[in-house]
């Protein structure tokens, strides 16, 4: 996949409770986790992208807004690149691909919001592919 992509999961509740899916995300392609809580003071954590890592996200609690650009140039990437945006939240079990080749920005929409970023690349196999930039790089639209 060379596009970003949203990945259909679904939910299912009965007397026992609820489970959430996403039986169509593929972890064949995934070497690594975390977790991301973005502090209630700085809720916006932006702008990280890697060359050649591509992440999942999978929104756990709360909610959020995760902003992505194709980066044109690693080094001095132009600042009026187009801005797109996807928002996840806990009600809607969906995977989102950022494919290797874009900066992201993640913005938390609710306190206490969790995100699992899933990794195609293994830490020591970054090394020379995090790329950051200043937050105020891309004009984000909050009300995207």
């Amino acid at each position: 996949m060379s596009e970003p992509k949203l990945i259909a999961g679904g939910n299912h509740s009965d007397n026992r409770g609820e489970l959430s899916f996403v039986n169509d995300f593929d972890f064949s392609d995934v070497s690594r986790f975390y977790i991301v809580s973005n502090s209630k003071e700085k809720p916006l954590r932006a702008w990280q992208g890697h060359r050649y890592d591509h992440k999942y996200f999978y929104c756990v609690n709360g909610s959020f807004k995760i902003f992505y650009v194709k980066v044109d140039n690693w080094e001095q990437p132009s600042s009026n690149l187009t801005v797109k945006c996807v928002e996840l939240n806990q009600e809607r079990s969906q995977v989102f691909y950022l494919p290797s080749g874009y900066a992201n920005a993640i913005l938390s929409l609710e306190e206490d919001s969790k995100l699992i970023t899933f990794s195609k690349l293994k830490l020591e196999d970054t090394e020379g592919d995090y790329f950051r930039y200043d937050e105020k790089m891309w004009n984000i639209n909050f009300d995207v």
